[in-house]
């Protein structure tokens, strides 16, 4: 038997951080496997950081971001470029991650292709087409495309099982993002970049950091409105507390939130962060408020309680336990669930001792054994 051909596919930084551990494990059975990358880059200088930091080398790199990008075009762009890496590399497995519109359409490539596709990630859904849009329908898409189904949580599996999705062909695994949040929080205690340095000099030992991420589609207009009314008030009503706030490139997003809280003395609008400094700041921090679905993963870890800026989440199982609250954009409950957790010891404390339920950092190495027993698995049977 051969070498097992595989090929890794992500566009965006969050696909990125969660596959980086992945790529890193199947290169070390190099014996085994012949792996190799490619990115449509549906995000550019934000997926190139992630890239740098994890050592990771595309074969393919389909460079596919415009200004002004649309779903539209996004999704016709990765689907012809596509092509044509499957039919250089030929793959026996193409592995794709969650939601975005790259996974969902490299998993129609693949489909047309033939080759056996691998979503990692699966099985999350709020069953709710418009929430969060597209991801949601992506997911799902994905979902029915599959061969192999790898499910960071028991819940997850249980999605794809209503779905008639063949047992033999889910794996729970835990979250790959735990594998690579791990690796990160050492490696971070090592290096010291400029925007690391920059933190350090205007975090104030004496405050209690909130950090703020939002980005979602579902959020502007009027929700991102709310959120920035939310922040200005948490602010103005808590001189202990300092709000750090990586702004989001989307002009969607950059307008409200800087007509709404620049000049607010304790409240630092930044430029998006590299992922090492961001896992450096949320180590640093006392509360994050955020609607990215990979933070909700990430900071239960690090002991972080979260406040999600969402009415629906994919990930329930942390809403369940305790370490994540949805606040949606409600301004009112925001600051009220800010509040609270700002001012009750013993519910933050509560909150932020509770167990982890997406995984143990060992994902990669459970998906990389699948995938090594089923090849083997259908020699055999040839």
């Amino acid at each position: 038997m051969g070498l097992i051909k595989n090929l890794i596919v992500f566009g965006t930084r969050p696909e990125a951080i969660k596959m980086a551990p992945l790529i890193n494990t199947f290169k070390k059975r190099k014996d085994e496997f012949d792996t190799k990358i490619c990115v449509t880059a549906q995000h550019r200088q934000m997926l190139d950081q992630v890239l740098d930091f994890f050592g990771i080398e595309p074969d393919y790199d389909l460079n596919l971001m415009k200004p002004n990008q649309n779903l539209f075009s996004l999704t016709a762009d990765i689907l012809t470029e596509l092509k044509v890496v499957l039919e250089d590399f030929r793959p026996d497995f193409v592995y794709v991650h969650g939601d975005t519109s790259t996974s969902m359409v490299a998993s129609l490539a693949s489909f047309y292709f033939g080759a056996k596709i691998c979503h990692i990630e699966a099985g999350l859904r709020t069953f709710n087409k418009k929430s969060p849009f597209p991801e949601e329908i992506n997911r799902q898409i994905t979902g029915r495309l599959a061969d192999y189904h790898f499910a960071p949580t028991h819940l997850a599996k249980q999605n794809l099982l209503k779905e008639n999705v063949d047992d033999s062909k889910i794996l729970i695994t835990g979250n790959t993002v735990i594998d690579a949040l791990l690796e990160s929080v050492k490696r971070v205690k090592e290096i010291e970049n400029n925007e690391i340095t920059y933190l350090k000099s205007i975090l104030q030992s004496e405050c209690k950091l909130i950090l703020v991420t939002g980005h979602r589609r579902e959020n502007h207009g009027r929700g991102f409105i709310e959120i920035c009314e939310a922040l200005k008030c948490i602010a103005e009503n808590n001189e202990d507390v300092q709000i750090i706030y990586p702004v989001h490139l989307n002009p969607n997003v950059k307008g409200p939130v800087y007509e709404i809280l620049s000049g607010i003395d304790n409240i630092y609008l930044i430029d998006p962060l590299s992922y090492p400094s961001f896992v450096w700041l949320m180590n640093e921090s006392y509360l994050i408020i955020t609607d990215s679905g990979g933070v909700q993963e990430e900071a239960p870890s690090l002991g972080k309680p979260v406040l999600v800026l969402r009415d629906t989440t994919e990930r329930p199982e942390a809403v369940s336990v305790g370490t994540v609250k949805l606040v949606g954009t409600d301004r009112e409950k925001i600051v009220s669930e800010s509040q609270f957790l700002l001012l009750n010891e013993d519910k933050y404390r509560e909150m932020s001792e509770l167990h982890n339920p997406y995984g143990d950092g060992k994902a990669c190495a459970r998906i990389v054994e699948y995938v090594s027993l089923k090849t083997n698995e259908d020699e055999i049977k040839k």
